[in-house]
């Protein structure tokens, strides 16, 4: 079965998988060691003080994890979301889901994470929702951050204008609760799909089953009505109450707090769990955050300027920018203009970007040395600079208007010039330097 447990048992296997048996508080003190891990291992919990349920974090932490759970490797996994997205297909409805050994209406039970110092409260924050589509009648899923409120009753973060917040104001016109069922713990490639805006009417766990080669089961609920993945660790359904709000504010993927909001509140009418669960956390404004939002999104603009310009070779959202802000494309440059044609596009695909840095192919463009050493030798500001004044940001960036939600732009040309020397630009090597091995010198 393509679950949580299967891929846990995958990352144990390439020995990228840390188990804690010390007792370990929800309160900050699982937040502190995942943090301490970022870019590394994934970790298990087995012994949490507030509750009898294991977590995993960190799980989809690396590009080698997340390549792991799009069943691909770090060379061809924007080829895979990108075919996965192209030829997303339904999957198959089965009865009895895992999820459905046991039942209980308390989310007291959950080891639900304290993270920050400053946030509202705790967070459940791998939490994917499902909800019908009101003109298709097809599903929608997606990822919402959920803070507890009491027993039965969760705040929902939802992003205006998304497509589950599109669901509950036309539910909310019709005078009505909007049914939705929660997620926690399900195999990652339902957390990137889920992270993917798809387009309206078309349901994110179809992309989901192809990213899993159509292995992915689906079993209804008996109160919503709504499908949700077999071997889902937690299942929660209820509705989205229309006219009651609870205010919250969190940290967001650029590691800063967001502004206090008042959000829908989600009541549980069913909590369903498997037998031993397995929580999954993610902490915000981390690495496994950054990539589950931040890798969909790199793999559509790999797509989206390769089909467009011939020139382009790879496309990457760097860490320093969140994976989010700030992209850098490397290109094999045929004319001088490549570059400005090839910034203009990549704002154009991804709107939240900020910065965008166009690099020859000898430049690794997931490496900022190489990045900044392309920049300081190929870069002239008062010719290779682009600047794009009071447009659309994102926003996430404080720095940016966040009542008109307006931004300036920078692009950056760090090609070699056509018109100078190729010579002049060539980064000397050393004939079988690979080759040299130091222990055989240094004994």
């Amino acid at each position: 079965m393509s679950d949580l447990r299967n891929y846990i048992s995958k990352v144990k296997k390439i020995k990228e998988l840390k188990t804690i048996k010390t007792k370990v508080s929800t309160k900050y003190e699982i937040a502190g060691i995942t943090a301490k891990v970022d870019q590394s291992h994934a970790v298990l919990f087995e012994n949490i003080k507030e509750s009898d349920f294991k977590l995993v974090s960190n799980l989809v932490g690396t590009r080698n994890r997340f390549a792991l759970a799009v069943e691909g490797t770090e060379n061809n996994i924007h080829q895979k979301v990108i075919s996965a997205i192209k030829n997303s297909k339904a999957p198959k409805i089965v009865p009895n889901g895992k999820f459905m050994e046991n039942k209980s209406k308390n989310i007291d039970l959950l080891p639900i994470v304290t993270h920050f110092e400053k946030e509202s409260g705790p967070f459940i924050t791998s939490s994917v929702a499902y909800a019908k589509n009101p003109e298709t009648g097809k599903q929608n899923s997606s990822f919402h951050r959920m803070m507890p409120i009491d027993k039965t009753h969760l705040s929902i973060r939802m992003v205006e204008g998304r497509h589950l917040h599109r669901c509950f104001i036309d539910a909310k016109e019709h005078g009505e609760d909007l049914k939705v069922a929660i997620t926690v713990g399900v195999h990652p490639a339902i957390s990137i799909a889920g992270a993917y805006q798809f387009d309206w009417g078309k349901d994110e766990i179809d992309i989901a089953n192809s990213l899993l080669g159509g292995k992915l089961t689906l079993t209804k609920l008996p109160f919503s009505g709504l499908n949700v993945p077999s071997g889902s660790e937690i299942v929660m359904e209820g509705k989205i109450l229309r006219d009651k709000v609870h205010p919250e504010w969190m940290v967001e993927m650029l590691q800063t707090y967001d502004h206090k909001r008042s959000q829908p509140i989600f009541e549980i009418e069913n909590l369903f769990f498997r037998n031993n669960p397995i929580f999954h956390d993610v902490l915000s404004g981390y690495g496994e955050h950054r990539l589950l939002m931040g890798m969909p999104i790199e793999s559509k603009l790999n797509g989206e300027l390769k089909k467009a310009f011939s020139q382009v070779k790879q496309v990457s959202m760097t860490n320093g920018g969140s994976n989010w802000l700030h992209a850098v494309v490397q290109i094999k440059k045929k004319t001088e203009s490549d570059a400005k044609k090839i910034i203009k596009k990549t704002f154009e695909s991804h709107r939240s970007l900020k910065q965008v840095t166009v690099v020859d192919e000898d430049i690794d463009p997931n490496n900022a040395e190489s990045v900044e050493y392309a920049m300081a030798t190929r870069f002239q500001a008062d010719k290779d600079l682009v600047i794009i004044k009071n447009v659309r940001g994102s926003s996430l960036d404080p720095s940016s208007d966040q009542k008109k939600l307006q931004t300036a732009k920078m692009g950056i040309d760090a090609t070699r010039s056509t018109s100078k020397r190729p010579e002049g630009f060539e980064m000397a090597k050393i004939p079988k330097i690979d080759k040299i091995n130091l222990k055989k010198y240094f004994k």
